[in-house]
Formats: structure tokens, C-alpha cells, sequence
């Protein structure tokens, strides 16, 4: 995938999220750290996009991890995520 595809996909997802931000309670922020997949947190449950090299994200495989007393595989993400999101900025 060519660089002026992944800004011009980029750009498509955030037209259609932005919207959002007019909820009460929703957070849009921004960042740009390097990640390997992408989380998508709504209170305790997430969905976790895994990147897999040349395909995009529609086509990788998605984790939808919900938490729970036992196991730590939501904290783990969790922790990714939260980590990310304290540094990130609500402006873009």
C-alpha cells in the first residue's frame, strides 16, 4: 500500500469517527506512536485489530476481548492502550 494511501485512509476513518466526538462521553485523541494493532476500547470491552503486513485492516483479524475476573488479556491491552492514551493529544 502506497504512503498517500494509508494518509488518505486515515483521513476517511477519521471523517467517519469525528462525527462522534458530539456524544457525551466520547474522546477522540491523537498520537503518533507506532503500534501493532489497533484497540478500540467502550468501557470494559474492546476490539483489538491485529496490523498484518500487506492487508488492510478490514481484512485482519479482530479480537473482541471482554474483561473478566480471571485472565489477563484485556489487561494486558489495557495497559497497552492506556499508555498510549495518556499521551496523546485531544488536537490534531
Amino acid at each position: 500500500m502506497a504512503v498517500g494511501t494509508v494518509a488518505s485512509r486515515i483521513n476517511n476513518a477519521l471523517a467517519l469517527i469525528e462525527p462522534l466526538t458530539a456524544i457525551d462521553g466520547v474522546e477522540l485523541r491523537y498520537h503518533d506512536t507506532t503500534l501493532y494493532n489497533s484497540v478500540f476500547r467502550f468501557d470494559n470491552e474492546m476490539i483489538v485489530n491485529m496490523h498484518v503486513y500487506g492487508l488492510p485492516g478490514a481484512h485482519a483479524p479482530a479480537l473482541h476481548l471482554r474483561q473478566l475476573p480471571a485472565g489477563d488479556m484485556f489487561e494486558t491491552y489495557m495497559t497497552s492502550f492506556e499508555h498510549v492514551w495518556s499521551n496523546a493529544t485531544p488536537e490534531r
